[in-house]
């Protein structure tokens, strides 16, 4: 009598243990999330953005006996500008990916705010950029807004926000 070789898995075993791997690594997969970790860590550095930008008005006037900077005090009050380099000639055309649209505006530029002033002051590095999510900015739509109400308080905004609500600050 020949005996049979049974040293090998048979293909039913083959098939459940790929099945098995498959399933954990789908599992894995799902829990890490990584597009949710990347709307995650844009946000984070919006909020960075929107916090370095405040101070950065607040400790400008501060340094000049309360008042601001002299294009921050000429805005209107209550209305939403975007904050570009100087250069921004249209900025309520970004209005379709921010939370808080750009008050909409009357002459080309009449709604962008040159904050400039604090970086050759060395209150910020640069004008920050908003991650790209949706929107695309530069520094002429840096896909973020300022407003300055009538008792003073300024609000900076990210124009938008993936993983959250509205990303903003006032002070």
């Amino acid at each position: 009598m020949v005996k049979a070789n049974n040293n090998g898995f048979t293909l039913i075993e083959l098939l459940i243990v790929i099945a098995v791997i498959a399933i954990l690594a789908g599992v894995v997969f799902v829990a890490l999330d990584p597009l949710t970790r990347f709307r995650d860590a844009r946000d984070s550095s919006r909020w960075s953005d929107v916090n370095e930008v405040l101070s950065a008005i607040k400790i400008d006037q501060v340094d000049n006996d309360g008042t601001y900077l002299s294009a921050i005090t000429s805005m209107t009050a209550g209305e939403v500008y975007m904050i570009t380099d100087g250069g921004g000639t249209d900025c309520d055309g970004g209005n379709a990916n921010c939370d808080t649209n750009v008050t909409a505006e009357v002459v080309a530029g009449d709604h962008c705010v040159d904050l400039v002033g604090l970086v050759t002051e060395g209150y910020l590095g640069d004008i920050p950029l908003s991650p790209d999510g949706a929107g695309t900015w530069t520094a002429a739509l840096s896909g973020y807004t300022l407003q300055r109400d009538a008792t003073g308080i300024v609000t900076v905004r990210a124009c938008e926000s993936e993983n959250t609500t509205e990303i903003w600050v006032a002070r």
